[in-house]
């Protein structure tokens, strides 16, 4: 099961009060893990999503339980959940594949959701939070978007959001020999908006962040400076393009603020950049006289460059996505009554032996080899009867049905099974 929302369903003001900071999502994680109805959970924040990745043992308790969570800890409104989606069974998996292939990003083919879904998957496996079910869904994700990337053409024909950065500041300047570019944040999509930006042009680098460290670092890869976030001010002033994506959660530019760097400009235009979610720049600063403020929802019309090459790597890729997924959903049906075929081997293997003993006292004793003989066709019964309900019940292709065979068994011969058995179904 997911639920979420992303950059389709939400603007980047909705997206920014949902999105779970880096030092939250532990907090998250083991928070929902206990919740009721959830057994596995990865949760997936970036700047055009936040998502929740569940294996539930009800659809509908664990729903509630992540609608209990928003509400209490960002004060989710009811006329906000619809921009939440929910999807279940095969649609969930499909959009996990997906996320995970790049086709379901705003810049198709990017290539950073990669990471991003490595690390929201570590970070919950370090917490504990996922299992069987979770970790082999992520895997297969994974590994798909290998194979998508290795048998179409959907890595070759990507931009990525810091391209569309670029491409803005060429549309406000034109050339960008010789401007000055401004980091606000030291992180990985700061140095691929630097690094695109001295691809066309740009010389001059000056590197912002909280810690001076950070920024150091930075600033040694790209040959540019390190400036203490204190001095952020002057060298707003003299930018010609400023990059802004920190992880601060709040703005650290208002508009009162880019007034007096404009009445300092001297009606020099500057190109404000901001790719942070949630936001850096207070969106009010549009409002100001030659600062041009971009966000990553603006960025969205510079990705459509390149839209006819890009759809026709997505048609391929996505033929990939829905074939693997199909497959993989068989896989994975099977996998969820592994439990069930355990307890009902165990179940008729206590039978034979009960009935064995009963047979033995009323008709021994025996010979050692007459035991063996005894044994061996009780052990062939017992196979042949857990054997034809295993291939009955990893061989249903609907869901429903398995699950209604599923507990017939169970009710059949009294099994006992834990929850996790019976992990994803919904009641």
């Amino acid at each position: 099961m997911v639920i979420g929302l992303n950059f389709r369903t939400a603007p980047v003001a909705i997206r920014e009060r949902f999105w779970i900071s880096e030092n939250r999502r532990c907090e998250a994680l083991v928070q929902l893990s206990r919740a009721e109805g959830i057994d596995e959970i990865v949760v997936l924040a970036t700047c055009n999503r936040t998502e929740f990745l569940l294996w539930a043992n009800d659809a509908t308790l664990a729903s509630n339980s992540v609608l209990r969570f928003l509400t209490a800890e960002y004060d989710l409104r009811l006329c906000e959940w619809k921009h939440f989606y929910r999807l279940l069974n095969e649609a969930a998996l499909l959009h996990i594949f997906r996320v995970a292939s790049s086709l379901d990003s705003m810049v198709i083919g990017e290539p950073q959701i990669i990471a991003q879904v490595k690390g929201a998957w570590q970070l919950a496996q370090k917490v504990g939070t996922t299992g069987r079910f979770l970790d082999a869904v992520l895997q297969k994700g994974l590994t798909v978007s290998k194979k998508v990337r290795n048998e179409t053409a959907i890595g070759n024909a990507a931009i990525s959001i810091p391209y569309a950065a670029v491409e803005t500041a060429r549309q406000l300047f034109g050339s960008l020999e010789g401007r000055k570019v401004l980091l606000l944040g030291a992180g990985k999509m700061s140095e691929l908006s630097a690094r695109c930006l001295a691809n066309h042009g740009a010389k001059s680098v000056c590197v912002i962040n909280r810690t001076l460290a950070h920024a150091a670092d930075l600033a040694g890869k790209l040959g540019g400076v390190a400036i203490p976030f204190e001095e952020r001010w002057r060298h707003l002033v003299e930018a010609d393009i400023v990059i802004s994506s920190t992880s601060c959660p709040h703005t650290i530019l208002s508009r009162e603020e880019a007034e007096i760097i404009a009445r300092q400009r001297n009606g020099r235009p500057l190109c404000l950049v901001d790719i942070a979610v949630p936001r850096d720049i207070d969106p009010a600063v549009r409002e100001v006289d030659g600062i041009f403020l971009y966000d990553i929802d603006d960025l969205e019309k510079v990705v459509k460059h390149n839209a006819g090459e890009r759809e026709a790597a997505a048609a391929d890729a996505q033929k990939i996505v829905l074939a693997e997924a199909k497959g993989f959903r068989s896989k994975l049906l099977a996998e969820r009554v592994v439990p069930t075929i355990v307890a009902l081997r165990q179940r008729l293997d206590g039978i034979c032996r009960q009935e064995l003993e009963v047979f033995r006292r009323e008709h021994g004793p025996f010979s050692k080899d007459q035991d063996q003989v005894l044994d061996a066709v009780a052990s062939r019964i017992t196979q042949r009867i857990a054997g034809s309900l295993a291939r009955e019940l990893k061989e249903l292709p609907e869901k429903l049905e398995q699950e209604q065979l599923t507990q017939a068994v169970q009710r059949l011969f009294h099994l006992e099974t834990t929850e996790t058995a019976l992990a994803g179904t919904t009641h």
